[in-house]
């Protein structure tokens, strides 16, 4: 009986590959996808284009680098359709059984950070809300409050995230329409795109900071895109619905950021500083606290996934909580959005290297070795090190670091970083292959 009630209560997710739902189809793969990006994150983001770039400028970059640095996100997604198997499980093909855990945890502890930004994030829009409504403020309350939310959604599994997901981005473009409405109608929104570029960031820097974003992401796709129905949904889905949010939610930063600048306004993250006085504070807090929330939960249900890649035997719903809870204590750490935009080039410099091997590996390299049986069944016949994956990840992190802070390049680190890790260990596999025939 008791396990009747938490079967019913909580989500059984696992990492089988088999007996996983496949519930996504294309419009629901969009809305997932639409939902993730649509994020006062991406608004902040698009903010830091505008004025020093000049508005469409910084508009066509945002497209050209969301369309291109959504393409290894989209490919990572259809290894986990194809497969069945989450992001860090697939991991073990390209380095290891053992090896397999580095990236899991340095995974599990980026979206424990992701978390605590967004969750801080969510308790400001919420404080705003009611503070409006009531004149009652309390942020670390409300912090709290919406954690809570998202540790409650997490715990019903997949299922319970794609319902929210779908719910959240009809209201998130319902509600970005009301505040650019009011932009528009309350100040000379035409005129941001006449406004001259300040200087001060480069297009290149601007281009790697979308790319950047996009690959953020990455981390993520097998663990939803596992459930797509078809490989349409996979790769149309996806793209479709990151490019669209990208589009939305950094040209609504960049609008703000640029309105705030031409109006005298310090420049702010916060929309609702601009709409108050005309009564849109409320709609844009809401846009901002839904957006957030739907986002959070997929921090933490991968995060706990994860997790269960290092053990796979502990329950889905243990390591949710306790995520949940770390979440919550984190997000009440005084300052943590100071470094949102160097967070953003770490964790570029962190995964791109990583995933560069993994899509090397599995489309260029040895696709019939990521089976389930493979990775889950017998994963004790893998080897514990692929010391080739793991020279090549460390030559591609060295560069990304020494390419962002030591010497950064005009146009950028993500894409060359990606393109080199990938090339190398293409190139050191083969010969490593050749060797070992040869000696055989």
């Amino acid at each position: 009986m008791n396990t009747a009630k938490t079967s019913s209560a909580f989500g059984q997710d696992t990492l089988d590959a088999v007996t996983h739902e496949r519930s996504l189809g294309l419009p629901g793969t969009f809305a997932l996808w639409l939902g993730a990006n649509v994020v006062v994150t991406t608004i902040l983001t698009g903010m830091f284009l505008s004025p020093d770039l000049a508005f469409l400028h910084a508009m066509t970059l945002v497209f050209l680098g969301s369309a291109i640095g959504i393409v290894p996100l989209v490919l990572i997604g259809v290894m986990g359709q194809q497969t069945g198997m989450t992001t860090m499980v697939l991991a073990r093909g390209t380095f290891g059984r053992l090896g397999a855990v580095f990236p899991a945890w340095v995974n599990l502890l980026a979206l424990v950070a992701w978390s605590w930004i967004q969750a801080l994030l969510a308790g400001m829009s919420l404080d705003y809300a009611v503070q409006s409504l009531t004149g009652y403020s309390n942020v670390a309350l409300f912090t709290v409050i919406c954690e809570g939310l998202v540790v409650l959604i997490t715990l019903r599994g997949h299922l319970g995230i794609e319902t929210a997901e779908k719910i959240a981005a009809v209201l998130m473009l319902l509600l970005a329409g009301v505040v650019v409405y009011a932009l528009a109608t309350n100040y000379d929104l035409p005129s941001i795109v006449e406004m001259q570029a300040r200087g001060g960031l480069g297009a290149g820097v601007a281009f790697d900071i979308v790319i950047a974003t996009a690959f953020s992401w990455i981390p993520l796709a097998a663990d939803y895109n596992r459930h797509c129905k078809s490989l349409r949904a996979a790769v149309a889905g996806t793209w479709g619905g990151y490019v669209t949010a990208t589009l939305v939610a950094m040209g609504l930063g960049a609008s703000v950021s640029a309105l705030s600048v031409a109006i005298g306004f310090p420049q702010t993250y916060d929309p609702t500083q601009l709409l108050s006085g005309f009564g849109f504070g409320l709609p844009a807090a809401l846009v901002i606290f839904f957006s957030v929330l739907t986002t959070n939960v997929m921090c933490v249900y991968s995060a706990t996934l994860s997790y269960m890649s290092t053990a796979p035997r502990t329950p889905f719903w243990k390591p949710a909580l306790v995520i949940g809870v770390i979440s919550v204590v984190g997000s009440l750490i005084p300052g943590i959005l100071d470094q949102f935009q160097t967070f953003l080039l770490i964790i570029g410099s962190v995964f791109i290297p990583a995933f560069a091997l993994m899509i090397v590996d599995y489309f260029l390299l040895g696709r019939e070795r990521y089976s389930a049986d493979q990775l889950l069944g017998h994963a004790d016949t893998l080897p514990a090190i692929n010391p080739v994956a793991f020279v090549s990840y460390g030559v591609g992190a060295a560069l990304a670091y020494y390419w962002n802070w030591v010497a950064p390049l005009d146009f950028g680190a993500s894409l060359p970083v990606f393109v080199i890790t990938g090339a190398l260990y293409f190139v050191a596999s083969r010969l490593t292959r050749r060797s070992g025939r040869a000696v055989a």
